[in-house]
């Protein structure tokens, strides 16, 4: 299909076999099954919810697979910005950052679990104890905890690099072929910050790719 810019065919190839993985993974593990829409007298769970019910929104297989990975991967990151930004290990840069990285993040998670609620879809984290590409494990911030203090900055700076690098792949599948305007939107706009957020953390010492 002939459009008006000129797309990277093999970047959009590689993100389009990522968003067809990730969604088939999903599929496997139960998005497909009875009762993954929510019923009309069983809300969706969010603590995160608008006061007001947003307009309808209707999510393709691909939108839903994002928000679905976004939202546990953003939790995950949360968590793990919340020790940075407490720890004495981390440099004051780093925990600065990860401050700063904390509230775009939230306020992702609360756009998200509100696509999903006005998508009728109960949320429901299908990912839990999954090793997914960029997503902060409880045993690999344990592992960061007994890395010797001299390896720690560079060690924590992958882990968010990773995360935030994964979130860009993602979130360029979603725009290439989510359904949903409302989604590629939001991913459009995650995608920006991820950028700008990966610029901030390559100007700290171990921050860059190479180290």
């Amino acid at each position: 299909m002939t459009t008006a810019r000129t797309p990277n065919y093999r970047l959009v190839g590689a993100v389009a076999i990522l968003v067809a993985t990730v969604l088939a993974v999903a599929l496997v593990q139960g998005w497909g099954r009875d009762g993954s829409r929510a019923r009309a007298d069983q809300p969706a769970v969010s603590a995160t919810r608008p006061a007001t019910t947003p307009a309808a929104v209707e999510l393709g297989g691909t939108d839903l697979a994002y928000l679905q990975l976004m939202v546990p991967m953003n939790d995950s990151a949360l968590a793990f910005f919340s020790y940075l930004d407490t720890s004495e290990a981390a440099p004051p840069a780093l925990r600065d950052l990860a401050g700063r990285l904390a509230g775009t993040h939230r306020a992702e998670v609360g756009e998200m679990r509100s696509l999903l609620a006005a998508g009728n879809v109960v949320e429901e984290n299908i990912h839990e104890g999954h090793q997914m590409p960029g997503m902060v494990t409880e045993s690999r911030v344990a592992d960061l905890k007994q890395a010797p203090a001299a390896e720690f900055a560079t060690r924590a700076a992958t882990l968010v690099r990773e995360h935030l690098a994964q979130s860009v792949l993602l979130s360029k599948g979603e725009q290439e072929s989510g359904g949903s305007d409302q989604v590629r939107a939001l991913a459009a706009g995650v995608e920006r910050a991820r950028n700008a957020e990966l610029a901030e953390l390559a100007a700290l010492p171990g921050g860059s790719a190479a180290g």
